[in-house]
C-alpha cells in the first residue's frame, strides 16, 4: 500500500534558483532553448506566468527570499548593502522544527567591501582565505550548513568553498582561469569578453553547485531528517562565459535579441532615453561618488548581442543539466513524492529588449518578472499554467505553511499554498521596490492582472502600462490626458498595497 502523507512526515523543501534569468528562457515557452529538466518540472507541476521579484537586483531580492520581507523592511535595500545577521530568517523556524537547512551556491547577502559595523564575509581578501572557509560551513542566516561562492564567470572575487572543491578535484592551479585579484583593466576586458571559457566543465561552478546540492540531500536522507535546501546557481548572470560544449551549443545566427522600437522612450522618464546615448551624462545628473547599476550607455551591436545571447542560452542549458541530476537524485532516494520543489530566479534580464542590456531602474516585465515553477506530487496540479500573481517575498511564509509552522507577523509576504495547491489566487497585486539614496531613481512598481504603475520619489515622471492591450510596454500612458482617471485609480490601489504589506511583529495583546 502507498505510504500516507502523514506517515511520510513534513515535506522536504528544495528551492532551486538561477541568477538573472529572463522568464522566456524555458523550453516549454521558447523552442530556441533546450531545458529538458525544467520542462519536466513544468509537466509534473505548475508554472506560474505572473511571478515577480521584490527588487531587480541580487542582494535585496535574495534577502527577501529568506526573510519573507520586502527590502525596505529587512534592510538590505540595494546592492552594496548587507542583510544584518539579526534579521529573522526562515531557516531558523525550520531548524527548530527539525529540518536540516543548507545553502549551496551563491549567497550574496553581504557587500564586496567591509567597514566597521558593516563587516562582510563576502569580500576580499577573505574570499581567498581557503583555510577560513575550510573551518566555516555555518551556521549562517538560518542555514546550518553552507557551501558558497561569490563570483560570476571568471570574475576575480572567486574562492570560498568552490575553490576548495576545485583543489580537492585536482585543479590546484584554478587561479589561472579567473581574473587576477586585484585585476587590471586589460585582464578584466579579456575575461569579461571571452565567452568561450577554457575552464573544463567538470570544474565549473555549475557542476559544483549540482554535485554539492545532491550531497546535502543525501546527508539529510541518511540522518532521517526533512531538509530545506537552497540550491543557488550563479548563471546565467553576465559575464557571458561558459565552457564547452555549452559555449557552442547555440548558433548566434539563430538568436533573436530584443530591440528598441523607435520612439518608445519618448514618453518615458529621462534615464530611459539616456541609455541610448554614447556618453550619457548620468554621473552629473544622478550621482557623484557611487554609480547606479545600469546607468550607462546600453548601445550594443546586434551581432555582439547575438553572440552574448547564444552563450546566455548555453549557461541556462548547462544549469538545466545539473538540475536534472538533482531531480534524478530525489527519485533515486525515494524522496520525490514528499519534496516540494520550487524553481525560480532572483530577477530577470535584458537581452536587447527596449534597447537595454543590463538591469537597473527599468521595471519592464523582462527585468521584474521571473520564471516560477512548483512541484509537489499529489498536492500541486501537474501540467498546469497559472496567471495567479506570485512574488519572491512569498516564498518564506509559504515554506513555513507547507511545514505546518505558524507564520510570524514580521513576514510580510503571503502564504501562496492556496494558489499552488487549490488554484485559488491570494494576491491581486505585486510590488517591486528599487531604492537608491539619490531620489530620482528611488521608485516602486505596482502590478496587477492588467496594469503596471511605477512611481518615483520626489519627481513628476512615471510609467503606466496596460499589459493587456500593450504587452510589450511600448506606450507609456503616464501623461496621457485620457488615462488620468485610470492613473488616479491605480495610485489609490498602489497606496492600499503599500499599507497592506506593513509588518506586524507582534499582535496587539491588550488595550494599553
Amino acid at each position: 500500500m502507498p505510504t500516507s502523507r502523514a506517515a511520510q512526515g513534513p515535506p522536504n523543501i528544495l528551492l532551486i534558483t538561477s541568477d538573472q534569468q529572463h522568464f522566456s528562457t524555458l523550453g516549454v515557452v521558447n523552442p530556441k532553448i533546450r531545458t529538458p529538466a525544467l520542462d519536466r518540472l513544468c509537466a509534473q507541476g505548475t508554472r506560474f506566468d505572473r511571478a515577480y521579484c521584490p527588487n531587480p537586483t541580487c542582494t535585496p531580492s535574495r534577502a527577501s527570499i529568506i526573510t519573507g520581507m520586502y527590502p525596505s523592511q529587512h534592510g538590505a535595500w540595494s546592492l552594496g548593502t548587507k542583510l544584518f545577521e539579526d534579521v529573522p530568517v526562515v531557516g531558523d523556524h525550520l531548524k527548530r522544527a527539525g529540518y536540516a537547512t543548507s545553502l549551496v551556491g551563491k549567497a550574496h547577502f553581504q557587500p564586496l567591501k567591509r567597514l566597521p559595523g558593516m563587516e562582510s564575509l563576502e569580500c576580499q581578501p577573505i574570499l581567498r582565505d581557503l583555510d577560513f572557509w575550510r573551518r566555516f560551513t555555518g551556521p549562517w542566516y538560518g542555514f546550518q550548513h553552507i557551501e558558497i561562492a561569490r563570483m560570476h564567470g571568471s570574475e576575480s572575487h572567486v574562492g570560498q568553498h568552490y575553490a576548495i572543491w576545485m583543489e580537492e578535484k585536482g585543479l590546484k592551479d584554478w587561479q589561472r582561469f579567473f581574473m587576477k585579484w586585484p585585476h587590471d583593466e586589460e585582464d578584466f576586458k579579456f575575461h569579461w569578453n571571452q565567452r568561450h571559457w577554457d575552464i573544463p566543465q567538470e570544474f565549473h561552478y555549475t557542476r559544483w553547485t549540482g554535485e554539492r546540492t545532491i550531497a546535502r540531500i543525501e546527508a539529510a536522507a541518511k540522518a532521517g531528517r526533512p531538509f530545506f535546501c537552497w540550491s543557488s546557481y550563479h548563471d546565467p548572470h553576465p559575464p557571458y562565459n561558459v565552457p564547452e560544449p555549452w559555449a557552442s551549443m547555440y548558433d548566434p545566427a539563430d538568436m533573436e535579441p530584443g530591440r528598441l522600437v523607435p520612439g518608445e522612450h519618448d514618453r518615458n522618464p529621462d534615464h530611459f532615453r539616456m541609455t541610448q546615448q554614447k556618453d550619457p551624462p548620468f554621473r552629473e545628473r544622478y550621482f557623484e561618488d557611487q554609480g547606479i547599476h545600469g546607468f550607462h550607455s546600453h548601445l550594443h551591436s546586434c551581432e555582439e548581442l547575438k553572440k552574448d545571447m547564444a552563450i546566455y542560452y548555453g549557461m541556462v542549458s548547462f544549469m538545466d543539466q545539473q538540475i536534472g541530476h538533482t531531480l534524478e537524485a530525489l527519485d533515486r532516494l525515494g524522496l520525490a513524492d514528499n519534496t516540494l520543489v520550487i524553481f525560480t530566479t532572483d530577477h530577470g534580464h535584458f537581452l536587447g529588449q527596449h534597447g537595454l542590456i543590463a538591469k537597473g531602474a527599468f521595471h519592464y516585465e523582462d527585468l521584474i518578472r521571473v520564471p516560477f515553477i512548483v512541484r509537489w506530487p499529489d498536492r500541486i496540479a501537474a501540467g498546469r499554467v497559472s496567471n495567479d500573481i506570485q512574488n519572491l517575498v512569498d516564498l518564506a511564509p509559504t515554506f513555513l505553511a507547507a511545514a505546518g509552522i505558524d507564520i510570524p507577523g514580521v513576514m510580510t509576504g503571503v502564504n501562496q499554498l492556496p494558489s499552488w495547491c487549490e488554484g485559488r489566487a491570494v494576491r491581486s497585486w505585486s510590488i517591486t521596490e528599487n531604492h537608491h539614496t539619490l531620489t530620482k531613481v528611488h521608485c516602486r512598481t505596482y502590478v496587477d492582472q492588467r496594469y503596471k504603475l511605477t512611481v518615483y520619489r520626489n519627481g513628476d515622471q512615471g510609467e503606466l502600462f496596460d499589459l493587456r492591450d500593450d504587452p510589450n510596454e511600448l506606450r507609456n500612458l503616464w501623461d496621457e490626458p485620457s488615462a488620468a482617471a485610470l492613473k488616479a485609480e491605480l495610485m489609490h490601489r498602489f497606496v492600499q498595497a503599500c499599507l497592506q504589506y506593513e509588518p506586524v511583529r507582534m499582535p496587539r495583546i491588550w488595550g494599553a
